[in-house]
C-alpha cells in the first residue's frame, strides 16, 4: 500500500489549491463575472471535454499542440480537454446562439489544461476568467474590450495598470505587399518576435529600414503613433495602421490617462487574431496579467475579447482582509449562531466541551471566542501559554 506522502505526489505543473487560497480565488472570479454581468455580459459555462473536431477548429486550430487528447470510450472518436476556453465561447455562438442578436456580449470562467507549461509559467492547470464581443467590428467594439479590461483590473485594486498594444496582421500584410514567400514571412516574423535587428535585415533584404523601424517605433502609444506614421508602409500595412491610430483614439476619449504603449512587431502568442491584440500588466506583477484582441469566431464573425489568468491575478492582487472567525461554545443556540453569521462572522461549532476555550480557539485559527452572548477577542499570548503548560504538566 502506498503511504501518504507518495499518495500526495501529483504531475509536474499541476498543484492543490488549499485554504484560504481557494476561497479567494473564488471570491475573486465571483466579483469578475459581476462586473462583466453590470456591462451586459452573459455568464456561460462550456463542457471540459468535447470532440477534437470542434475544439480544435477555426482559431482553436492555434492550441492543437497544447490538447490533451483521448479516445471518447462511447462514440469512440477523439476527445481534447481544452487548453483555452474562447475557441468554445465561438463554437457556442456560431451553433447554440446563431440565432441571437448580435452582437453578443459572453462571458466565462473556468479550468484549462495544457500538454506542458513554459518557463516563466509552469502551470499545466490553469483558471480563465474572460469576456468575448462576437459580431461587433471597428474600433468601438476593440475600445470596449480594452476599457472593460483596465477598469476590471482598477475594481480589483491593482495599480501602475499597463495595457501593452500589438498589431500581428502589420507584419504579415507589409511583407506579403512587398512580395515576400510564406516561408520567408515566418522567418521574418520570429526574428521581429526577438527584436533581432541584425537578423530582420537579413531577412528583409532592401526593405530592412522598414522592418526595423518596427522595432524603434515600440513604446508609449502617442510616441509609436507618431513613429508608425512615419514609416513608408504599402497601403495594406497603411491600413492596419490607420485601425491601430483608431482604437487608440477611442480608448484615450475615455481614459486620457491610461498608460498605452504599443509594439508593433510583436507576434507570439497571438497567432488566431487578425486585429489589434493587447496584453496587461499593473505594478508588482510578475507575469503577464491576461490578454486579448480581435479574431473571426465561429461562422466568419467578427470578434473581440479578453482572457484573464487567475494565477498571476492572485499573486498580484491585495492580501485578503482577515476573516472573523468566532468559536461557539458545544450547546450555543442555532438562532444565536445564525445572527452572528448574518452579521458576517464565520462561526466554527465546538464538538466537545472544552475547559480552555481561548486555548481551542487560537488552534483552529478564529479571533474571537462567543462567551456570556460576546464575542471576546482571542488573547494569542494566553492560549500560547496554555499550550506551553499543558506540555509540562505531561
Amino acid at each position: 500500500m502506498q503511504s501518504s506522502a507518495a499518495n500526495a505526489l501529483l504531475p509536474t505543473g499541476l498543484s492543490d489549491l488549499l485554504p484560504p487560497d481557494a476561497a479567494f480565488e473564488a471570491a475573486v472570479v465571483d466579483r469578475l463575472t459581476a462586473l462583466f454581468a453590470s456591462q451586459g455580459y452573459e455568464r456561460i459555462k462550456p463542457p471540459l471535454i468535447e470532440f477534437e473536431t470542434s475544439l480544435l477548429a477555426g482559431a482553436g486550430a492555434a492550441m492543437a499542440e497544447h490538447t490533451f487528447r483521448l479516445m471518447d470510450p462511447i462514440s469512440h472518436r477523439m476527445m481534447g480537454l481544452r487548453a483555452d476556453m474562447t475557441p468554445q465561447v465561438a463554437r457556442i455562438a456560431a451553433t447554440r446562439l446563431k440565432n441571437s442578436p448580435r452582437p453578443l456580449r459572453l462571458s466565462y470562467a473556468g479550468q484549462v489544461l495544457r500538454v506542458k507549461g513554459t518557463e516563466l509559467k509552469p502551470a499545466r492547470q490553469l483558471g480563465q476568467v474572460g469576456i468575448e464581443l462576437i459580431g461587433a467590428e471597428g474600433p468601438a467594439a476593440d475600445a470596449e474590450v480594452i476599457l472593460l479590461a483596465a477598469e476590471t483590473l482598477s475594481t480589483l485594486g491593482l495599480e501602475g495598470l499597463t495595457i501593452d498594444l500589438n498589431l500581428p496582421t502589420l507584419v504579415p500584410a507589409a511583407a506579403q505587399a512587398l512580395g515576400f514567400r510564406k516561408t520567408a514571412i515566418k522567418s521574418l516574423v520570429q526574428a521581429l518576435d526577438r527584436k533581432d535587428a541584425a537578423a530582420v535585415a537579413g531577412h528583409a533584404g532592401r526593405h530592412a529600414v522598414l522592418f526595423q523601424g518596427l522595432i524603434g517605433a515600440a513604446g508609449p502609444a502617442r510616441r509609436a503613433l507618431a513613429a508608425l506614421q512615419r514609416l513608408d508602409l504599402p497601403p495594406e500595412a497603411a491600413e492596419e495602421r490607420r485601425r491601430l491610430a483608431e482604437v487608440v483614439a477611442h480608448v484615450f476619449r475615455a481614459l486620457p490617462k491610461l498608460h498605452l504603449t504599443i509594439d508593433p512587431a510583436e507576434h507570439r502568442g497571438f497567432e488566431y487574431y487578425n486585429g489589434v491584440g493587447f496584453s496587461l500588466f499593473a505594478r508588482g506583477a510578475r507575469n503577464e496579467l491576461g490578454r486579448g484582441g480581435r479574431y473571426v469566431s465561429g461562422e466568419g464573425e467578427p470578434s473581440t475579447g479578453f482572457s484573464l489568468y487567475l494565477d498571476s491575478l492572485i499573486q498580484a492582487l491585495p492580501a485578503p482582509a482577515a476573516t472573523r472567525r468566532i468559536l461557539l461554545p458545544l450547546g450555543t443556540a442555532r438562532g444565536a449562531a445564525a445572527r452572528l453569521r448574518r452579521e458576517g462572522w464565520i462561526t466554527i461549532g465546538a464538538l466537545h466541551a472544552t475547559a480552555d476555550m481561548m486555548d481551542e480557539a487560537h488552534r483552529l485559527h478564529c479571533s474571537h471566542v462567543w462567551q456570556g452572548a460576546r464575542a471576546i477577542p482571542v488573547a494569542r499570548s494566553v492560549a500560547k501559554t496554555g499550550s506551553r503548560r499543558r506540555k509540562t504538566k505531561a
